[in-house]
């Protein structure tokens, strides 16, 4: 299994013949095989400050305790712990499957977060313009039923994108089609399908 963690570090727009095409860069510099085992292997990127003794305990063999890890199931070829990760594990034109944390958006309301269209801005009303409305039935069930679509919390979801293009690869930056979740600074991984 091929596989990659990175920093995403934003978008820019590539110029291929007469297409231009919008690009997301990933750094990967730093990514190393950090941990492994029968079932899987760990990537590590970055250098935990303090860690415990029984972290440092797990990461002996590579000298350091990488302050983000990623498990990912599978084997990994001819590489041992501490073998950098470099971004030529893809190649160009690869389509890949790349995950994420959302950008957070905060507690959202009905119409944000779900795309109800609220009450009408007529006849009298004067405050339930992005009001939900009606939440359940009468008598039977006599509750709100489980699964509902309320207000609350929004994004920051775990997302994955199958089918991902890798553009182009320089100086260990990869450059995917498209956008890809997560803000600037937000790791990503990023593996074969």
């Amino acid at each position: 299994m091929k596989a990659l963690i990175g920093i995403k570090k934003g978008m820019t727009r590539v110029f291929q013949g007469d297409k231009i095409l919008p690009v997301t860069i990933v750094d990967v510099t730093g990514c190393v095989l950090s941990y492994l085992e029968k079932e899987g292997f760990e990537l590590g990127i970055g250098e935990m400050k303090r860690p415990s003794k029984a972290l440092s305990g797990k990461y002996q063999a590579l000298g350091k305790v990488p302050s983000q890890r990623v498990y990912f199931k599978g084997s990994v070829v001819e590489k041992s712990i501490g073998d950098a990760m470099e971004a030529e594990t893809f190649a160009q034109g690869e389509k890949v499957v790349v995950t994420g944390i959302s950008k957070g958006k905060g507690f959202a309301g009905v119409v944000k977060r779900w795309g109800f269209h609220g009450g009408p801005r007529t006849h009298g009303q004067s405050d339930r313009l992005r009001a939900p409305g009606s939440i359940g039935a009468g008598t039977d069930p006599g509750r709100v039923v489980k699964g509902k679509k309320m207000a609350g919390r929004m994004g920051q979801d775990l997302v994955t994108l199958k089918g991902r293009e890798i553009v182009d690869i320089k100086d260990n930056h990869l450059m995917i089609l498209g956008p890809i979740p997560g803000a600037k600074g937000d790791l990503v991984r990023i593996y074969s399908e």
